[in-house]
């Protein structure tokens, strides 16, 4: 008996053997008239289905990182194709075939149906289903590489950039008065300074975010750093305030993707127990940019004397100086990010598995080295890799013009970003999409407002000070005088002055009105905010001054004559402590949200990021409340530093939850339009905030306490991500 079975064994391997051996053959036949018939395109898309091959064989034997499949659990009588040396014939199917698939379902050979013959909803639904595995599998992983020096140093690099972000917010107030004296622009045109900058980062912060998931959130950020930084530089040089809006207008662009980048970026290499504190250490870098612009505009501003001129028509002051040195961080972080990689998570999500697998064992050994224990091996072999949704885009490449090319492919990225943008509002994110919007438009509503409205208190309350001061002279009748000193903070109505002369003079807030200067000299004269309302000039000489038409307002000019006249308006900080003031003010401000920083960061994991963001943002506006019964200019500051530390937990908070709650293909993209709806509403409360300064103060503080609690009452209402891997 046995040895009829081994007979027939011994048979049924032969046949076997045999019928391998004739499918071999009749296989290489095939292939090499395939071969002669197929064109390059065909060949390409040949090899891309064995990848496919490849990964769907992976999948079949079980998809956990760093375990190999049991080759005894995969084989059978459907894997035919492995003999005793594991050899993989061409052009046959490696794996089991699905058994919901019968033989109609399947093409020539053994193989499995294309993904072409799938419907859309069907590819999405499978590429779901590898996200949540992967976002499992990436945490195992990450906890796996540690938190050591990698993350650290990505920590200070991305931190620069996030610097660069509070400087330019804050250069904007304190360049704007130099700005508007020296480029002599009205006050009808001021404000535009303020809302270019604001209207750039809009814009900037929804299309930078929008690339990041497209193209990487390194290259994203590196592309937008080099921007901000050459306009910023740009800036500090031009001369023309058109001009200098349009720097200002592309710096402010530049700058706008930091924030969404920045933040989808750093999350993606951290653990979930790590994520929540140290994504609020890294909020401290805005704090310290803040800290810094006030500290650079406080010694260099005031210091006229570090100015310089190449003739009339070039002038370089120091509040040109201070806007160099304030696009230092942002040249920093482009400097070294040019030594970090790419962010692995993103190269999963595009299917790039080789490139994320070399970063994350870079990370690995990277923090192994650093804690002593190199001999430590990477253990992951496979990494779980979404399912990718080609989608074929033709550009005429045979008949359209280079240009057309370009225009096609700008056309096509940009309606690429519009889709991931219209998917932040689907099914399971757009509820958290809402409820993310009303929260950060309330919260920088009531903190940019309030934020630009205060420093312009202050200074409208500086200037009604120095206004009851002014000195009022009336009929004066001077003739043959010599006025050789400074006159400041005066008015003089209805006066005379016959051969008079004035040399060697600085003008200060003068205002002559009604006024007939007759035969008189004016030699080497400075002057800031000096005018001539309805006065007349007969046989006057001007040599030397800086008394430009715009200076002389419905004023009658006879015989005059004027030699060497200096353009462009001359700044002076002498005996002028309101800037200092300002600049103390703001520093003060910045510097009181360091305790709130470093007690959202070692709360944030553990009371919660929902109860630190409701909480903070219902003590914010209770806080902002109490500056309406301020009466006295230090205890309006006092006031304004508790108002700052406490709304700046609400801000890490908001952070953290914001990339947490939106998954990879979607996070850049989604935190960028958050973060340009709150650049708008920040114009939106400048806007409303400063029509109000010197009218009263009762309706922004209201207005602002009220946005402030009932945003924090939305934000009650998001989920809890303290929890939950990032998705």
């Amino acid at each position: 008996m046995e040895e009829t079975y081994k007979d027939r064994t011994s048979l049924m391997k032969g046949a076997k053997d045999i019928a391998k051996e004739v499918k071999r053959q009749a296989v290489k036949k095939v292939n090499k008239a395939v071969d002669k018939a197929q064109d390059g395109y065909t060949q390409r898309s040949y090899n891309r289905f064995q990848d496919e091959e490849d990964d769907d064989d992976y999948y079949v034997q079980g998809g956990n990182y760093g375990v190999e499949a049991n080759d005894d659990e995969g084989s059978s009588e459907a894997t035919e194709g492995h003999d005793e040396d594991d050899e993989i014939y061409e052009g046959e199917y490696q794996g089991i075939p699905n058994m919901g698939q019968g033989k109609d379902g399947m093409v020539a050979l053994g193989q499995p149906m294309h993904d072409e013959y799938k419907d859309r909803h069907e590819l999405e639904t499978e590429r779901k289903a590898d996200e949540e595995e992967l976002a499992q599998q990436y945490e195992l992983i990450i906890q796996e590489c540690g938190h050591g020096r990698f993350q650290w140093a990505l920590f200070f690099v991305l931190g620069m950039a996030l610097m660069a972000d509070g400087v330019e917010v804050f250069v904007v107030g304190f360049v704007l008065p130099s700005a508007e004296t020296d480029m002599c622009i009205p006050n009808s045109g001021s404000g535009w300074l303020g809302d270019i900058v604001y209207l750039g980062m809009m814009v900037g912060a929804f299309f930078w975010g929008g690339l990041a998931d497209k193209v990487g959130r390194r290259q994203s950020l590196l592309i937008c750093m080099s921007v901000n930084g050459f306009f910023a530089f740009l800036s500090s040089f031009v001369q023309g305030y058109g001009f200098f809006l349009f720097c200002r207008l592309f710096s402010g662009f530049g700058i706008g993707g930091a924030v969404p980048t920045v933040f989808s970026y750093f999350s993606e290499v951290l653990a979930r127990e790590k994520r929540g504190e140290h994504l609020s250490w890294l909020c401290m870098f805005w704090m310290i940019g803040g800290i810094y612009a006030s500290a650079m505009a406080w010694a260099i501003i005031p210091h006229y004397g570090w100015s310089f001129s190449m003739g009339s028509a070039y002038q370089f002051h120091s509040w040109r100086v201070f806007v160099i040195v304030c696009a230092l961080p942002c040249v920093s972080s482009v400097v070294a990010l040019t030594f970090m990689p790419e962010s692995p998570r993103f190269l999963l999500e595009v299917g790039k598995h080789d490139e994320a697998w070399m970063i994350l064992k870079q990370i690995h050994d990277t923090n192994m080295r650093a804690r002593g224990q190199p001999e430590k091996v990477f253990t992951v072999n496979r990494i779980k890799t979404p399912k990718q949704i080609d989608e074929l885009i033709e550009i005429e490449s045979d008949t359209g013009t280079w240009y057309r090319r370009c225009f096609v492919r700008i056309r096509t990225e940009l309606y690429s970003i519009w889709l991931t943008f219209m998917r932040c509002f689907n099914y399971p994110v757009k509820d958290n999409t809402i409820k993310l919007t009303a929260v950060w438009f309330t919260l920088s509503f009531g903190y940019y407002g309030l934020s630009v409205w205060f420093p312009d208190v202050i200074k409208h309350l500086q200037s009604d000070e120095y206004a009851s001061r002014v000195k009022h002279f009336r009929n004066e009748e001077v003739s043959h005088f010599v006025f050789n000193f400074t006159l400041e903070n005066q008015i003089h109505s209805n006066g005379e002055y016959i051969n008079d002369r004035f040399i060697m003079m600085k003008f200060k807030s003068v205002t002559f009105e009604d006024s007939l200067f007759k035969n008189c000299v004016f030699e080497d004269i400075t002057s800031l905010n000096t005018y001539f309302r309805n006065c007349t000039f007969v046989n006057t000489t001007f040599y030397n001054t800086d008394l430009e038409q715009y200076k002389f307002v419905d004023s009658e000019l006879i015989n005059c004559t004027f030699f060497h006249i200096r353009t462009g308006c001359q700044i002076s900080f002498d005996d002028d402590y309101s800037a200092y003031w300002i600049y103390f003010v703001n520093f003060l401000g910045t510097l009181a949200v360091l305790p709130g920083n470093i007690v959202s960061a070692l709360l944030m994991d553990r009371i919660g990021r929902l109860t630190m963001l409701g909480g903070s943002m219902v003590l914010s506006g209770i806080s902002c409340f109490f500056l309406w019964f301020g009466t006295s200019e230090s205890m309006m500051i006092g006031m304004l530093c508790l108002y700052n530390g406490l709304t700046i937990s609400a801000w890490n908070s908001l952070d953290v939850i914001t990339v947490e709650l939106y998954p990879t293909d979607r996070r850049a993209t989604g935190f960028g339009f958050l973060n340009a709806l709150c650049k708008a509403a920040a114009v939106l409360g400048n806007l409303i905030f400063g029509s109000l300064v010197g009218i009263t103060k009762a309706i922004p503080i209201l207005l602002a306490s009220t946005v402030l609690v009932c945003g924090g009452l939305v934000g009650l209402r998001l989920p809890d991500t303290r929890t939950q891997v990032l998705m």
